[in-house]
């Protein structure tokens, strides 16, 4: 069947069509996206201003109108922390699904970090042993750890690169004392959690998915993404730790010409890059490898796993 994984999430919003079914990996189809950053278009209030909703309804329309345009059978929509988090998130939704009549389903911090692990683990499969994974997204990081297909523990918390950017880095270049301030914020959060997760020991392999880290890898000499998906992409701590000092004193301009840094998402490479040295410092990660697969993936294939069989 073909189906369309409806991503809201705080930077974009990201219809993915695949084509699948049990027991086989889905296939791309198409992929239609809009950048929206409805991380930073909270009020004073945390609500969505109502030109932060006009837009996120227009874009469920298009996207909606793109999985008809494609032969969708079914479409699944989602919301991750920017919706959830929002103060106005019932009314928003109830509008979004008054216009629009899609549901969206918010995802709790927790079910998006075991999909998402969900999707690595699948990626990687069993030999991978015991799994660490890490997602910074534009409202949150997710961590989660384990052997199996759900993880033994997941967290998740409000250190997205978006959010982060907007709350703590309003300089370009940024400056630096508001580095320094955001660096001893990022690092005491993740701290709290570090616990979670040592005391099930040492993971085998350590694994991250989204943007950030894959633009993180590049820069530090990563494998493009014309080399093909499965070409093993791989981001040191050693490497990271040289880079922020040079990001931190990047314009967004100055980043944007690095390789495989987009425009839209060179704002927020300073921060996310200091959440991702956090959290390998944190929790005692030299290296880890880039996951092609993340949250969306994992929704396509846990509805997958509950069609019946042929």
């Amino acid at each position: 069947m073909r189906l369309g994984v409806l991503d809201v999430g705080s930077n974009t919003v990201h219809l993915l069509v695949v084509d699948a079914h049990p027991g086989a990996r889905p296939l791309p189809a198409h992929s239609h996206k809009a950048e929206l950053r409805l991380a930073e278009l909270l009020d004073e209030h945390g609500a969505i201003a109502p030109s932060g909703v006009e837009r996120l309804i227009a874009t469920v329309r298009d996207a909606l109108q793109a999985a008809e345009d494609k032969g969708c059978e079914e479409v699944l929509p989602f919301a991750t922390s920017a919706v959830r988090e929002a103060t106005n998130a019932d009314e928003v939704l109830a509008r979004v699904k008054a216009e629009t009549g899609v549901d969206l389903q918010v995802l709790t911090g927790g079910e998006e970090a075991r999909l998402t692990f969900l999707a690595a683990r699948r990626w990687f499969g069993w030999s991978a042993g015991k799994l660490l994974l890490l997602d910074i997204g534009g409202g949150s990081l997710e961590v989660a750890y384990g052997i199996d297909e759900d993880p033994d523990t997941a967290v998740s918390l409000p250190l997205g690169a978006g959010r982060l950017t907007a709350g703590w880095l309003p300089g370009d270049p940024a400056d630096s004392a508001d580095v320094k301030a955001l660096r001893r914020h990022v690092r005491a959060q993740i701290a709290r959690t570090v616990g979670e997760f040592s005391r099930f020991g040492r993971p085998d392999h350590v694994v991250a998915t989204s943007k950030t880290f894959k633009q993180l890898a590049r820069i530090a000499g990563a494998p493009g993404s014309s080399d093909g998906l499965y070409v093993q992409r791989v981001l040191s701590r050693k490497a990271l730790e040289e880079w922020v000092p040079r990001l931190a004193e990047m314009t967004v301009a100055e980043r944007s010409a690095l390789p495989g840094v987009s425009e839209g998402r060179a704002p927020q490479l300073l921060a996310g890059a200091l959440v991702a040295e956090a959290a390998m410092d944190l929790l005692g990660v030299e290296d880890l490898e880039i996951c092609p697969w993340a949250l969306r993936e994992g929704v396509i294939l846990r509805r997958l796993d509950h069609l019946p069989e042929e």
